[in-house]
């Protein structure tokens, strides 16, 4: 079994998501009393989300990239980035690591592809959603048509993440708002959509919706649960 690096804190919230659905899934597979390996190094986010915010991303880097290197040194195989946001980052860290990154965007656009989807909703912070270092991965190495909330929604769709789910939070007129959103992206088309915070998976865990939900946080730990097996 490979050992897995979780760079995880951002939020707390869903890094404890990663650390179950890993550990699950392994003992599923191998069972008896089987868990996974994990070194997991879990940041403060305050400042890293105030660099978010003043958009001093190379500060992020360097932070995370240190992060990421004691992880490294620690004996992990490859690494998990346990946020899909800072993936704005994943160059930096792949430019300068000796072991591989699992990009979350890959784990997504596998599993869309692999079920046939080929137009997909995207709700995420509003970096992740507005920027294109998330979208433009999926669009050129997946082939997928990548739709964003429009702009009150997309704005709603941040807050939520910050304001609340962050913090622990799950209000169900966030969860019936998200909803109406995905209605909204079903109407333009869409086949599904990805939950591509790490967070929005607290808020709409089990929830039904009028399109399939693509977890990026589960999506990425199965798919590390299948690297470190392979």
């Amino acid at each position: 079994m490979k050992r897995i690096g979780i760079l995880g804190g951002m939020s707390w919230e869903s890094t404890q998501s990663y650390y179950r659905i890993l550990n699950e899934e392994v003992r599923r597979r191998l069972g008896a009393l089987h868990s996974a390996e994990i070194l997991l190094y879990s940041v403060d986010f305050e400042p890293i989300e105030r660099l978010q915010h003043r958009g001093e991303w190379d500060a992020a880097a360097q932070i995370l990239l240190e992060d990421a290197r004691s992880l490294e040194r620690a004996g992990a195989d490859f690494l998990l980035l346990a946020t899909n946001t800072m993936h704005k980052i994943a160059p930096t860290l792949e430019k300068h690591l000796h072991i591989e990154l699992l990009h979350i965007a890959d784990a997504v656009g596998q599993a869309l592809r692999h079920d046939g989807i080929s137009r997909v909703g995207l709700l995420g912070t509003a970096f992740t959603m507005e920027e294109d270092f998330y979208r433009r991965r999926l669009e050129e190495r997946y082939d997928l048509e990548v739709l964003i909330p429009e702009g009150e929604d997309r704005s709603h769709v941040h807050r939520v993440i910050y304001d609340e789910l962050c913090l622990g939070i799950t209000r169900d007129e966030s969860r019936q708002r998200y909803l109406r959103i995905i209605d909204k992206l079903r109407e333009r088309g869409a086949e599904a959509v990805i939950l591509g915070c790490t967070e929005i998976g607290l808020l709409l865990d089990g929830t039904p919706a009028s399109l399939p939900l693509y977890d990026s946080t589960e999506v990425h730990a199965l798919a590390a649960v299948e690297r470190a097996l392979r």
